[in-house]
């Protein structure tokens, strides 16, 4: 497990007694110093039982969307809805995201943000599946034996694991070799787009699958997060809080702003087990929770992932390609977000080493989670980031605790087991409010491209409808591509079955192509030639945008971002400035002026 941070020095006690204070709209830039704006800095430590708190509201944010993940998976790997193998892979992933996170706040980018799976893994995955194995429903798995049955999920989950691991390799090397800083010169705002919303569009269909078994249910859980997130999201509610000499006293919260989603899921959840109870809904029907009674007893109270718990990893050439498409998609959001948190949190913005230590310490994470067969790899959750904002708390060591209780939920198997009993009808419903915004922070990139230009249209608009109906075709066509070599027939295959891939690479190849100025095309404002208010006005809504500009070499040494330990003997040694992920990383360039070097120094 990765060290935690030394510990720091308590904030004064107004600070606690104000930590849960409602968040204030800003109508202005934040300040340099975040100890005018946060309550807690990022080098802060606030006391145990508040990190607890604060840790584990982190922890109940992301779940949601993370155990989405396998709980999708599982209905392509053919497991059985009483199999205790789907409480195993939900307890996985948590246990992955935990340890992860702890990797990446306490040795990577070193910034407060939560790692959990990332839904741009899924298509790809349902790709390699639908393309590499019989289709479940065409296997008659009510015949087999449990050897039979556990052989037929873990051979497809073996593929996948293989697919993950090898292709987390690439992002490892991109990272750690800061090879990330060349490869931004040719993402566009016009690549972005595309690939991004294409995550959210293209699962469109698993939504409306598990919707239509019960669209009511469905329905009501989209309508409850509207209202909460949306009408209620400024409501005022006490927290009671105890303080020894002081004791009971409330202090203001707002819960619709950071939970509104898992508050639906739970009221409509626990309106399922009541209807199911009093028998009003039908047998068979897919919104009764009592379907995997059996999942729950017979899963242990404790049971310790481990790499290779379903074997050994099988990958492909097809399947690593196609993953690949997954980690692009992945390492543009995550440096979005890690721009987008310094913002918040009133950070400078990540030098080129934080950045390049950031993806690699991602791969790293996508490394594991294929080992461990999770069924995802990992990201940077940008949902999360708008909790720091609310809570005016960015403590590295709050993000800490809450890999903490990841950890600790991931080992504890009748915690996975349980979130598996959620009825199909409310996944979907956080399904379609998940899959809408992710598609929503795509088309925000638009916001830097010139709309009255033709051939921005014409590239924005041929991108995404080629990208997402080429796909479906070839799905109804599976033996349309013959090349006479079955290995590059799947491959191919693969790549243009997955849709932020193809689209991706359309706008890629378009943007780059097709003559056009820097302005009309967003470069200039993607570069970050736009004024610091808007930039911050942007990173409210989490928007994937980040200056790759600043991704080239800087030799700044910022305290945020420097390693826990150790460091004095590294700013000693002097080749490691030309260690892309070391925090004195200069690159292969004349040093700066002594002006220049002092302005560096500015940090949180």
């Amino acid at each position: 497990m990765a060290p935690l941070e030394p510990k720091k020095e308590d904030v004064p006690d107004r600070l606690v007694m104000n930590s849960l204070m409602p968040a204030q709209d800003h109508q202005a830039p934040p300040p340099p110093d975040p100890g005018v704006d946060m309550l807690y800095g990022v080098e802060d430590a606030p006391p145990w039982y508040l990190s607890i708190f604060y840790g584990f509201q982190h922890y109940l944010a992301m779940i949601g969307g993370t155990i989405a993940k396998p709980i999708i998976l599982a209905t392509y790997l053919c497991i059985e809805e009483s199999d205790p193998a789907r409480g195993a892979l939900v307890s996985s992933i948590i246990f992955v995201s935990g340890l992860v996170t702890l990797l990446q706040s306490t040795l990577g980018v070193r910034l407060p943000i939560i790692q959990g799976g990332n839904f741009a893994y899924v298509v790809p995955i349902i790709v390699l599946l639908n393309t590499s194995f019989e289709p479940c429903s065409q296997v008659p798995i009510a015949n087999m034996t449990a050897p039979e049955k556990q052989e037929l999920w873990q051979v497809r989950m073996r593929a996948v694991q293989g697919a993950i691991t090898m292709s987390a390799l690439m992002q490892v090397i991109v990272g750690f070799t800061g090879v990330i800083g060349i490869l931004l010169r040719w993402i566009t705002p016009l690549t972005v787009v595309p690939t991004v919303t294409l995550v959210g569009l293209s699962l469109f269909d698993v939504a409306s699958l598990k919707g239509s078994e019960h669209w009511g249910i469905t329905i009501m859980v989209i309508g409850l997060t509207i209202v909460f997130s949306q009408h209620m999201r400024d409501i005022t509610v006490p927290f009671p809080m105890y303080k020894p000499g002081k004791g009971y006293y409330n202090i203001p919260c707002q819960p619709f702003k950071t939970l509104s989603l898992l508050l639906a899921a739970m009221i409509t959840w626990g309106l399922c087990g009541v209807l199911t109870v009093t028998e009003v809904l039908p047998e068979g029907s897919g919104a009764r929770t009592d379907k995997a009674n059996t999942l729950i007893a017979a899963t242990p109270w404790i049971r310790f992932p481990y790499p290779g718990q379903w074997g050994l990893p099988t990958p492909t050439v097809a399947g690593t390609l196609g993953m690949m498409a997954a980690v692009f998609a992945s390492i543009i959001e995550s440096i979005g977000d890690y721009y987008a948190c310094a913002r918040v949190v009133g950070c400078k913005q990540p030098p080129s080493h934080a950045i390049n230590r950031g993806i690699g310490v991602e791969g790293i994470g996508c490394l594991l989670a294929g080992l461990f067969g999770s069924g995802s790899g990992t990201t940077s959750y940008s949902g999360n980031i708008g909790i720091l904002s609310i809570t005016k708390v960015a403590s590295r060591r709050v993000i800490q605790y809450s890999g903490i209780i990841m950890l600790v939920c991931g080992v504890v198997a009748k915690v996975g087991a349980t979130f598996v009993t959620i009825p199909a009808p409310v996944i979907a419903g956080i399904f379609y409010i998940k899959f809408s915004m992710i598609t929503a922070v795509g088309i925000a990139t638009l916001q830097y491209i010139d709309f009255g230009s033709s051939r921005n249209l014409f590239i924005l608009g041929f991108s995404i409808f080629f990208g997402l109906s080429f796909p479906k075709w070839l799905e109804a066509n599976p033996n349309a591509i013959q090349t006479g070599v079955a290995m590059l027939d799947q491959t191919i295959g693969v790549l243009l079955q997955t849709s932020m891939f193809l689209g991706g690479l359309i706008g890629l190849i378009l943007d780059n192509t097709i003559p056009g100025t820097d302005e009309e095309r967003g470069i200039l404002q993607w570069n970050g030639k736009i004024s610091e208010e808007k930039q911050y006005k942007d990173s409210k809504i989490s928007s994937p945008s980040f200056e790759t500009s600043s991704i080239l070499p800087s030799s700044s040494y910022s305290p945020p971002y420097d390693f826990p330990y150790g460091m004095d003997l590294i700013r000693s040694t002097k080749w490691l400035r030309y260690v892309p992920f070391c925090p004195v990383y200069e690159g292969f360039r004349r040093k700066k002026s002594q002006s220049q070097e002092s302005s560096s120094q500015e940090s949180c």
